[in-house]
């Protein structure tokens, strides 16, 4: 029986110093990785340039034509005719609607013949007169009836000729507001007119920057319709007023519009280039870190490793040990992706654009293949 119990503690002892030895070698192992060097962090990053950067004053605006009418009717009528079709291009002077002119007519025709009667008794007077036939003060009377006969033609005339509008001036004409049978009242819309072939962008600048303005200054011009494209125009106007209310002073451009695909009305987004134009340290945009209490970039730096990575960094001699430094700068202009840097970094200097956000200052870092930058370099860029 003693046997049997002394054998029964032994395998007990035994499976407990079995269970203690895995336990002391998975604890072992644990704080061997976790005394081991962590990997490097792999970033990504480009260099600082200096490089020319154009000094630009941005704005929105909107698009006006450089000529653009609502037409409308000056005196009531029913329609009678409309002799355009909507969208389409007309000459100036062509006919766009006409309004029944039947009684004008009639009335032009009834003070034509008061006028040439008129005429014929003036002319008869004017000989009776020298003979004395007839008073001086008739002559008169039938002097100031031919008159105003004559101007009561005229009259008519003028109202006959604002039944029949026309255009005022080239351009596309918009869709059409009234049809054939319509009594229209004075002041009722017909259709716009716009000339497309010249725009003009209005927008709006701080008195501040009046001083750098200058007429046929260049400008770019963006709109949402056409991404990734911009359209050129020069300053034509500077309002000599500033708004009260705002303390902005209003700004005209013109562009040219090929194709006429812009439209009057739309959406501007503009900047105005400034003759000035100066060498610049320039880094991505994705390279800043933007906070309260300044914006920073990670600078990636040779550093010597610490003592418990220079055994593991041994068979790596060849490659640096990289590590990372945050420094505070100032930032100018951003533009197309980039920000120019006034102060705190140097033309040369490596920094991080991509993976930042899980490093902190003196974190080991390894380089890696520059990806998320390629749709940056291969889309076209945008003038500076």
């Amino acid at each position: 029986m003693w046997r049997r119990m002394l054998f029964m503690l032994g395998a007990v002892i035994v499976v407990v110093l079995i269970l203690a030895a895995l336990k002391f070698n998975t604890i072992y192992t644990q704080i061997q990785q976790f005394q081991a060097p962590k990997p490097p962090i792999a970033v990504e990053v480009r260099e600082a340039r200096r490089e020319p950067w154009q000094r630009r004053l941005p704005a929105i605006g909107t698009l006006t034509a450089s000529q653009g009418i609502d037409l409308t009717v000056e005196i009531a009528g029913t329609v009678s005719d409309v002799q355009f079709r909507s969208g389409e291009k007309i000459e100036k002077g062509q006919p766009v609607v006409l309004l029944d002119s039947e009684i004008e007519r009639a009335s032009l025709a009834a003070a034509q013949a008061d006028l040439h009667l008129a005429k014929v008794e003036f002319e008869r007077a004017s000989s009776l007169v020298d003979r004395q036939a007839i008073s001086r003060s008739e002559f008169d009377r039938l002097n100031a009836e031919a008159q105003k006969a004559a101007a009561t033609v005229e009259q008519l005339k003028a109202s006959l000729a604002k039944k029949r509008i026309l255009a005022p001036f080239s351009g596309t004409i918009g869709i059409r507001q009234v049809d054939v049978g319509d009594f229209v009242a004075a002041g009722t819309p017909l259709a716009t007119l716009q000339d497309l072939s010249t725009l003009f962008v209005d927008f709006y600048l701080a008195e501040q920057q009046v001083p750098l303005l200058a007429l046929d200054q260049p400008i770019h011009v963006r709109v949402a319709a056409f991404p990734g494209e911009h359209f050129e125009g020069r300053i034509v106007a500077i309002n000599p007023k500033v708004e009260i209310t705002t303390r902005n002073v209003q700004v005209r451009a013109e562009l040219a519009n090929p194709g006429e695909r812009l439209l009057p009305g739309m959406f501007a987004d503009l900047e105005v280039l400034l003759p000035e134009q100066a060498p610049q340290v320039v880094v991505p945009e994705t390279a800043i870190t933007y906070t309260l209490y300044g914006n920073s970039v990670l600078l990636v730096k040779e550093s010597q490793p610490p003592e418990g990575e220079a055994s593991a960094t041994t068979a790596e001699a060849d490659e640096p040990y990289l590590v990372v430094e945050r420094r505070f700068v100032r930032t100018g202009d951003r533009r197309g992706g980039e920000v120019v840097i006034l102060e705190g970094l140097e033309a040369g200097e490596q920094v991080v654009v991509a993976g930042q956000l899980k490093l902190d200052n003196g974190a080991h870092v390894a380089i890696a293949e520059t990806r998320t930058l390629e749709t940056e370099q291969n889309a076209p860029s945008t003038p500076r």
